[in-house]
């Protein structure tokens, strides 16, 4: 069965994973609070989404290990927050393939989604092409200085592609 194809009630269960915002939705009828992150080479952003699928906020940056121990730090995060599903950035190359980053995202998500050695919840994987521009753009904005914009641009970079997703989901527009 493709990623595209699970129906809402199996797609935790049977570990969804979906480039397609309508399958995500599909497997999240009552909407619920996402997790968004972005996954670099040395730390994890996050962003969490209201239950309306509204608005995103940057969370922490953590720093990145093995993933049984990611994955424990994640679930603790989903349980504090009540998360329903998880949004992943996929870095695409500017034109538009994937790359060695985007596989290795998409095997995270892969990981993530499993109902035995990860979270168990639906997975969207979203475009991030340009996420860390924008988050630079608007903090330097927000005149932050350069040591904090490094500090917490995963974080933001998570917050920009998590809203994307959510506008996409909630506009309707799938």
């Amino acid at each position: 069965m493709g990623a595209g194809t699970h129906s809402g009630s199996d797609a935790a269960a049977s570990g969804l994973v979906t480039e397609e915002a309508r399958a995500f939705a599909d497997a999240l009828p009552d909407g619920g609070v996402l997790l968004g992150l972005d996954p670099g080479t040395k730390t994890i952003g996050t962003a969490f989404c209201d239950a309306g699928w509204s608005f995103a906020s940057p969370g922490k940056t953590l720093p990145k290990g093995k993933f049984t121990r990611d994955k424990a730090v994640l679930a603790g995060l989903c349980v504090q927050r009540g998360v329903k599903g998880v949004v992943i950035g996929l870095p695409l190359n500017m034109d538009g393939t994937s790359g060695p980053r985007a596989q290795a995202a998409r095997a995270f998500a892969k990981n993530l989604a499993d109902g035995q050695r990860g979270l168990g919840l639906p997975v969207l994987l979203w475009d991030e092409r340009w996420s860390t521009q924008s988050a630079t753009r608007d903090m330097i904005g927000m005149d932050m200085s350069r040591s904090k914009r490094a500090e917490r641009i995963d974080s933001h970079a998570a917050a920009v592609i998590l809203q994307g997703a959510i506008d996409r989901l909630a506009g309707g527009i799938l």
